[in-house]
């Protein structure tokens, strides 16, 4: 695995989103109550960008349509289609960065 920088924890505060590209991949990490998850940032429905999104707890609710992903495992919540799971990542916080290992 690679560990990719993210940001300083300080400019992901709780309840915010940060949109990264890393390893090709674009991720979106979520700080919930001081812990950060990160999972896929496209939506597998249409191609929306989920950090453009609102976090509502562990929530994810994507802009266009209104998918919920739980952002702490990758999992679809709620969706009136089934619809394929956000992969989700490990993140590491050392010292004031934060980042995902992918």
């Amino acid at each position: 695995m690679t560990k990719f920088l993210v940001d300083k924890a300080a400019n992901i505060p709780e309840g915010k989103l940060k949109n990264i590209t890393a390893g090709g991949k674009e991720i979106v990490i979520a700080n919930v109550e001081g812990e950060y998850y990160a999972i896929n940032d496209i939506c597998t429905h249409a191609g929306a960008e989920l950090h453009e999104g609102v976090l509502e707890g562990n929530e994810l609710v994507c802009p266009w349509h209104g998918a919920k992903w739980n952002v702490q495992t990758g999992d679809l919540i709620w969706f009136p289609q089934k619809l394929k799971n956000q992969q989700s990542y490990n993140v590491v916080v050392e010292g004031d960065n934060v980042f995902v290992e992918i």
